[in-house]
């Protein structure tokens, strides 16, 4: 007890990691020896509240959304942030490699308090905790200041529906970021007609890292369908349904005149 009583008076001492963040919350990467990319340093820097962030394989969207959530709770204090996936090896996954890691690269500027392979808890009072998508087992959690929900495209409705109202008293933020996963879920939905939210779209193409010869490889051993899904950023017609989503868009259409109009009773 006494441990963490000292270290809370640390963190709320005066914290040069803490200003340059402030500064630039970009340098939560940059200090890290992450240099981001110009996409994911405008994220960091961003106050938008909504954020769907529409990414290809390995284009560096988890990274992103990892120093987000650590920002958010070094700079925003007591913050409680939760790290969601459509399974608890893949949010612990983003915790231990994204949010863990730039953690010990800035070399902890706030001092742990207490810390499992799924949580820390920060001498400043914020918390970070990952969890699986299972929407009955998070709904204990408010007063939530950043969700973020990995491969969004693959998590139920059901449970996107249920975190949104822990941001209702906080008025903290909802990070969304995917690959596309067909035209369907509520991804692709708030992507295509939803409202509030600030986009981003980064294909393999925009990344630096990822190697041309690499991607016609991958072209030639996917096949245009897949490829476009994992690195172009398509949301792919979803396999096996019976209408194409633009035929059902155009039967909804009420400004279409009928084909046989005339012939009508």
């Amino acid at each position: 007890m006494l441990r963490q009583q000292v270290a809370r008076l640390q963190a709320t001492s005066h914290n040069p990691a803490l200003d340059r963040f402030r500064a630039d919350p970009a340098r939560v990467m940059a200090d890290a020896g992450l240099q981001p990319d110009r996409w994911q340093a405008e994220l960091l820097r961003s106050h938008s509240l909504r954020m769907l962030l529409l990414c290809s394989r390995q284009s560096g969207k988890s990274m992103v959304a990892g120093a987000l959530a650590l920002r958010e709770a070094l700079l925003n204090p007591p913050a409680l942030v939760l790290l969601l996936s459509p399974s608890q090896r893949q949010s612990g996954e983003l915790f231990k490699d994204k949010v863990r890691r730039l953690y010990n690269a800035l070399a902890r500027p706030v001092a742990c308090v207490q810390e499992t392979a799924l949580t820390m808890e920060l001498a400043n009072g914020s918390r970070i905790i990952a969890l699986p998508g299972e929407e009955e087992t998070i709904r204990c959690y408010s007063g939530v200041r950043l969700i973020a929900i990995d491969e969004a495209a693959r998590v139920p409705d059901d449970l996107y529906r249920s975190v949104r109202p822990m941001l209702a008293v906080s008025g903290g933020r909802l990070v969304c970021l995917s690959t596309p996963f067909g035209q369907r879920g509520f991804f692709h939905e708030e992507w295509e007609r939803g409202e509030g939210w600030s986009r981003t779209r980064i294909t393999a193409l925009q990344c630096p890292r990822i190697r041309p010869e690499f991607l016609r490889e991958e072209k030639r051993t996917m096949g245009p369908r897949f490829f476009g899904q994992e690195y172009l950023t398509d949301f792919a017609e979803t396999t096996g349904a019976v209408f194409a989503a633009d035929d059902i868009a155009a039967a909804m259409d009420n400004n279409l005149t009928p084909l046989f109009a005339g012939s009508l009773p």
